[in-house]
């Protein structure tokens, strides 16, 4: 081999290796001419005049990841979108969940548009058209990367990958839409068929909230079958909205316009969904979380060989279950749970400082088992208690009855035969009036602890249900 054979073998080489490392890149030279000029199928074209539509007519596709499936909708003449097509997914990769980073190997959610100039007829990947991420949204979270296409040769780095032969009919049909009129064709890529089931399964993973997020264009675009608008503002999708000012993905949102009747039909079907995703909770359907090796296929490719790498798909994606997040006990619950335990044994002739301070005790106790709120701190706590022998010594009048708690219903009614604290009669030692006095003025000190010979009590102890932490999504 002479050395200009060897220069174009090295050339040769290098472009293979580049087209290797582009990934999802979509760029190069056609392999063969004409491709992208390929008619639409004669089965689509058929399915399209059972449907009431026409190969200039608009587009609108939705994938979805878990199920492996891309859907083909056109617009019929009444003005609707009726489903065309679904077409088995030959390959994604990542993880369920948005992408957020070049390299990340995800394939994006959310709702991206299509224009004319994004359809590559000279791809690498037999034929391809760029989804259009990131859109204002992703930009809104910083998130980074580009040249997602949905593409051909079934390898995917970040893509929606298709077959050829599907790619070759899903260009067709995109590229007939543009030349009959449309000006941008809707991709609508959610991590799952926003099902009852699907919600109640994946309630607990992080992703749950921006999910619901699609869920809601989701539900303009099943009620309407219309093409929903789309805004982002407040670093948030809001679908079935316009607004007459500007609108800016990080700023609130503007003053919106919308469709009160499309908007109560949404909000209906929404209901609906979240009752049938309650009873499936209640029925027993626990939390879970799926972890791919690398993404998954369409089971009707079971076998079928992927180039990017055949070893993720060997089996399927690990299911990890979730713990539910344990619920805490409110605090009249904690009181009324201790107040069952048996009464503690006490000293039949206790004297009246032993007294006070025993109720003084028991008072704190019972204050530290209430929210902070009630308390008023460490000084509310010896507060109460102060006021209370206040009472038990006739001193400061007569105290207004004690509120009771409204704001929780036990289910069990608190028992009533719960000992109260011992109380004083005036005529009671008056001569040690002055030691209660003494205990009094001294707000930052507690009643002191009586001693021995004063024939002491136990104090009662009192024990608070921590409730159990809840384990964070795997």
């Amino acid at each position: 081999m002479n050395s200009r054979q060897w220069r174009w073998a090295a050339i040769g080489l290098a472009s293979a290796a580049g087209a290797l490392l582009a990934g999802c890149e979509g760029s190069g030279l056609d392999a063969g001419p004409g491709r992208s000029e390929q008619p639409i199928s004669t089965a689509t074209l058929d399915e399209m005049n059972k449907i009431d539509t026409t190969p200039s007519a608009p587009t609108l596709i939705r994938t979805y990841k878990k199920e492996a499936e891309l859907e083909i909708w056109k617009m019929k003449s009444d003005g609707r979108y009726a489903l065309l097509k679904t077409y088995p997914m030959c390959r994604w990769s990542g993880q369920l969940g948005p992408k957020r980073r070049e390299g990340d190997m995800q394939v994006p959610e959310g709702f991206y548009a299509i224009a004319p100039g994004q359809m590559n007829p000279n791809s690498h990947y037999y034929l391809s058209f760029n989804v259009g991420y990131p859109n204002a949204y992703d930009r809104a979270y910083g998130r980074t990367g580009g040249n997602v296409m949905v593409h051909g040769v079934c390898s995917s780095a970040g893509c929606f990958s298709m077959t050829d032969e599907q790619i070759a009919d899903i260009y067709a049909i995109a590229r007939d839409s543009f030349r009959g009129g449309q000006r941008e064709i809707q991709l609508q890529s959610y991590p799952f068929r926003m099902t009852a089931e699907n919600l109640a399964k994946f309630r607990l993973d992080p992703n749950i909230d921006f999910w619901k997020q699609l869920k809601n264009g989701s539900d303009h675009f099943e009620v309407t079958k219309a093409e929903p608008p789309v805004l982002i503002c407040g670093k948030r999708y809001v679908f079935g909205a316009t607004a007459t000012d500007d609108v800016s993905a990080s700023e609130a949102c503007p003053a919106l316009q919308r469709d009160e009747t499309v908007e109560t039909d949404v909000a209906e079907k929404a209901k609906t969904d979240e009752a049938k995703v309650a009873e499936l909770i209640a029925s027993g359907v626990r939390p879970v979380r799926l972890v791919y090796q690398d993404g998954g296929q369409n089971p009707a490719f079971v076998g079928y060989k992927d180039s990017s790498d055949p070893d993720a798909l060997m089996s399927g994606p690990r299911e990890i279950v979730l713990a539910e997040p344990a619920k805490a006990v409110p605090a009249v619950a904690r009181v009324a749970s201790g107040a069952a335990k048996p009464e503690p044994a006490r000293a039949p002739a206790a004297g009246p400082v032993q007294a006070a301070a025993t109720a003084a005790r028991e008072d704190v106790a019972l204050a530290d088992s209430k929210p902070a709120a009630q308390s008023g701190g460490v000084l509310g706590l010896w507060g109460a208690g102060t006021q209370n022998m206040k009472k038990w010594l006739h001193m400061g009048g007569q105290e207004a009855s004690q509120p009771t708690a409204s704001t929780f219903a036990p289910a069990e009614p608190i028992p009533t035969d719960v000992p109260l604290p011992p109380r004083r009669d005036a005529a009671d030692a008056s001569g040690e009036n002055s030691l209660h006095l003494a205990s009094l003025h001294a707000p930052a000190k507690p009643p002191a602890k009586p001693s021995s010979s004063e024939g002491a009590t136990d104090k009662p102890k009192t024990t608070e249900a921590t409730p159990a932490a809840s384990v964070p999504p795997q």
